[in-house]
C-alpha cells in the first residue's frame, strides 16, 4: 500500500472515529518500514486538526470530538513504542499538563509523541491540572520546560496564573514555559509572560528544542 493511502486512511479514521482501524492502520505502516513520526504528524494528527476545525464551526459537537481524541490515542499507543526506540535521548524535561477546568486534551497526545521523538523526556500530567501541581511536580521531576495547553477562553487564565505564581514564588526564572490550545497566540504569550507560543505540534516541537537548547 502506498504511503499517501495509509496516510489518509489515518485521517479518516480519525474522522470517521474508528478506533479499530486507526490501530490497523497504524500497525500497517510499521510493518511497511514508514517513518512513524511522519504518520503520526502527516496521518493521524491532520485528521484531529480537520477534526478541530469541524468542531469550531459547529459542524461536530463535543462527544464526537472527545471520540477522536481517543482514537488518536489508540493510534499514538501502537506508534509511541517504535518513535521512542528510535529516537535520540537525553535532550532535556518537560511537563506537559492541560489545565484545570478544560477537559480537553485534543493535541496534546501528538505534542507529547512528537516531543519524545526529539529525544526529549515528557512527564504527561493530563488534564485539570491545577497550577500548585503542576509547579510541585515540574520541581520534583526538574524540568526544563512546563507546557499548558488552553482549550477554552474561559481556562486560559489558568495559564497566566501559573505564570504569577511561578513569578511570587521565585520560581519563574527556574523553568521556560510554554503555552498552546485552539484560543492560544503569541499576543496572549507575550502578555502573560510565556516564553513560548505553540500553534501545533510540529511548531511545539521545533520551540520546545529551541527553549532547551
Amino acid at each position: 500500500m502506498s504511503k499517501e493511502l495509509i496516510l489518509e486512511q489515518a485521517r479518516q479514521s480519525i474522522l470517521k472515529c474508528d478506533p479499530k482501524k486507526a490501530v490497523e492502520v497504524a500497525k500497517q505502516a510499521l510493518a511497511e518500514g514508514l517513518d512513524p513520526v511522519e504518520v503520526l504528524s502527516e496521518g493521524f494528527s491532520d485528521g484531529i486538526r480537520q477534526v478541530g476545525d469541524l468542531f469550531g464551526r459547529g459542524e461536530l459537537f463535543l462527544p464526537e470530538l472527545i471520540s477522536a481524541s481517543q482514537v488518536m490515542k489508540e493510534a499514538s499507543n501502537v506508534l509511541e513504542e517504535a518513535i521512542e526506540a528510535s529516537a535520540s535521548k537525553n535532550k532535556g524535561k518537560m511537563l506537559i499538563a492541560t489545565v484545570e477546568g478544560d477537559v480537553h486534551d485534543i493535541g496534546k497526545g501528538i505534542v507529547v509523541s512528537l516531543v519524545k521523538a526529539q529525544g526529549i523526556e515528557v512527564i504527561d500530567l493530563g488534564r485539570e491540572v491545577p497550577v500548585p501541581t503542576i509547579i510541585e511536580k515540574a520541581l520534583a521531576n526538574n524540568v526544563n520546560i512546563i507546557g499548558t495547553s488552553a482549550l477554552l477562553t474561559t481556562t486560559m487564565p489558568e495559564q497566566k496564573k501559573l505564570e504569577d505564581v511561578l513569578r511570587k514564588e521565585g520560581l519563574r526564572d527556574r523553568f521556560k514555559t510554554m503555552v498552546g490550545g485552539a484560543p492560544c497566540t503569541q499576543r496572549w504569550a507575550d502578555r502573560i509572560g510565556a516564553d513560548a507560543y505553540a500553534e501545533d505540534a510540529a511548531e511545539a516541537v521545533k520551540k520546545a528544542l529551541a527553549l532547551i537548547n
